[in-house]
């Protein structure tokens, strides 16, 4: 009989070694999944990291070539109001009657198409450039339209008259042109004058 307790007894204590080796094995395998959890977690928000780094660096390079290309497009939204008031004194003083008996009028006058001529230059040497739109047919990215003029000389949404100039400054528009367009005779209206 003791033999048959010492069986039992060597029997418990090896399945005893064998459920605490069962719980080391599984400890260590719940250790090792939890630390290569931990190691793809930490892999991943380092990658998400230079991701995020690099997507950084590719605007901050971006903005810095916008600002070096288009860094004067106020200065030079601003600088078209002087050569517009410029071209106005012109007109006015052109068309003032009272001043067409001044022999000193078209000394002043030149030397206000000079003054004009050069702003031009600059404009052009820094890349602002007018809009040539008259007889070119409408188009709202680029032309304003203000009023519109019955013309069947030419098709309807042709620019007829240019009320401002508009400008480009390189590839962006830099203010639109102002102009007059025309449009087909109205059929009805005509009806209604000869009636």
């Amino acid at each position: 009989m003791e033999n048959e307790n010492d069986n039992i007894i060597e029997k418990n204590q090896v399945s005893d070694n064998d459920i605490e080796s069962q719980t080391i094995n599984k400890s260590e395998e719940i250790i090792e999944t939890s630390l290569e959890d931990k190691f793809r977690e930490a892999q991943d928000k380092t990658l998400r990291a230079l991701a995020e780094t690099e997507n950084q660096r590719r605007r901050f390079e971006k903005e810095t070539k916008e600002a070096f290309e288009y860094g004067g497009f106020n200065l030079a939204r601003e600088t078209l109001s002087v050569l517009d008031n410029l071209q106005r004194a012109y007109q006015s003083l052109k068309n003032d009657d009272s001043l067409k008996d001044n022999k000193d009028l078209n000394k002043f006058l030149e030397n206000i198409e000079i003054i004009e001529k050069d702003l031009i230059t600059i404009f052009e040497k820094n890349n602002i450039k007018k809009i040539n739109c008259l007889n070119e047919k409408f188009d709202p990215s680029n032309h304003q339209a203000m009023l519109e003029i019955e013309d069947e000389k030419v098709g309807p949404g042709t620019v007829l008259k240019e009320i401002q100039p508009g400008y480009f400054y390189k590839d962006r528009l830099l203010r639109p042109s102002f102009v007059a367009v025309a449009k087909k005779k109205d059929v009805k209206n005509n009806e209604k004058e000869e009636k």
